[in-house]
């Protein structure tokens, strides 16, 4: 059974950085898609980055430059590097993957709502 476990959640100033971790385990499948989705009180969720196993990476336009998604693959650890972090980007960050060579190939930040497995979240609050 796959688990996504994230990490690095926290409390920030605005122009701060924080870096989160999804760490995944139980999957055998090397073509993959994952990424972060967030989720902030009275909103509507979004997609904010994904990678897939060819290192392919697309971001939420609201980040894009913000953001750094990356992976270290020999760890099955997936992180979202946040720079100049912004009080609208308080929410509950969910890891999210799912496996396959299709959904590598069409993996992008705007299809995470539809992927298989998700981590418990972790928060960022960002204040001005």
């Amino acid at each position: 059974q796959v688990q996504l476990v994230e990490s690095g959640g926290g409390s920030v100033q605005a122009g701060g950085s924080l870096t989160l971790s999804c760490t995944a385990s139980g999957s055998t499948d090397n073509s993959y898609c994952m990424g972060w989705f967030r989720q902030a009180p009275g909103k509507e969720g979004e997609g904010v980055a994904s990678i897939n196993s060819n290192g392919v990476t697309t971001y939420a336009e609201r980040v894009n430059g913000r953001f750094t998604i990356s992976q270290d693959n020999a760890k099955n650890i997936v992180y979202l590097q946040m720079n100049n972090l912004k009080p609208e980007d308080t929410a509950m960050y969910y890891c999210a993957a799912d496996w396959g060579r299709v959904v590598a190939q069409v993996c992008s930040h705007v299809l995470l709502y539809g992927m298989e497995s998700w981590g418990k979240g972790t928060e960022v609050n960002v204040s001005s």
